[in-house]
């Protein structure tokens, strides 16, 4: 965060509980096989179960899958960057994302922990469920595959290059994020609710600091 020094090597130590610091370290892959197989099955159950048709529940998925994208800005901006001066919710945003921006080559915090991801998307589930009925069975895969496709577009922003020329503005743009100015790009996965709300960066002025770029990518040994 704005003032804190930037490391290029190592990690943060969120515990000194073993356990508990293994709980805060997670792989693409592994988040990936664990939620896909649940949201199909809850796909699935909704279809069957509630003679939904299939394109209601695509829509409702993509109404989910964009819903993400609002949920991803609200919760980088206000949640991730909580500014307060009370030790325990300074420690509170340090450990969901303060660390991130102290080391951000640490490739093992770049997508949430298997177990904690499961007790929040639970607790969603049953938030969705309660407010929207036999709806939420299409609402939270489309919710939840945003989250996917973000924390995986989070983890390619400090692995490679862009691999597109049309992705290099949301790589400039989290780049920015973390070595400019951290009140502004919080999207990550898009940029739209930034240029909403009028947080986004001014790529046209801005110039590239590729030393900085590179600084921010993870080693991949």
């Amino acid at each position: 965060m704005k003032g804190q020094k930037v490391e290029n090597s190592g990690q943060a130590q969120l515990f000194t509980n073993p356990f508990l610091e293994r709980m805060t370290k997670g792989h693409p892959a592994l988040s990936w096989g664990i939620h896909v197989p649940i949201l199909a099955y809850c796909f699935y159950y909704g279809y069957t179960s509630y003679e939904m048709s299939l394109r209601l529940m695509f829509g409702i998925a993509l109404f989910g899958l964009f819903f993400w994208t609002f949920f991803e800005y609200i919760a980088h901006r206000y949640i991730f960057h909580l500014i307060s001066e009370k030790e325990g919710i300074q420690k509170f945003a340090y450990i969901m994302h303060g660390n991130h921006h102290h080391y951000p080559k640490d490739r093992s915090r770049l997508f949430m922990p298997p177990i904690p991801s499961l007790i929040i998307v639970s607790v969603l589930f049953t938030l969705f469920y309660f407010a929207a009925g036999k709806f939420a069975f299409a609402f939270y895969p489309g919710f939840v595959l945003g989250w996917l496709s973000y924390a995986s577009m989070h983890y390619l922003i400090h692995a490679i290059e862009p691999p597109f020329k049309f992705l290099q503005p949301l790589w400039r743009n989290h780049h920015l994020h973390h070595y400019r100015n951290d009140h502004l790009g919080f999207g990550v996965s898009n940029t739209f609710w930034d240029k909403i709300f009028g947080t986004t960066f001014d790529l046209k002025k801005e110039r590239i600091d590729r030393k900085k770029s590179k600084e921010l990518m993870f080693d991949k040994k």
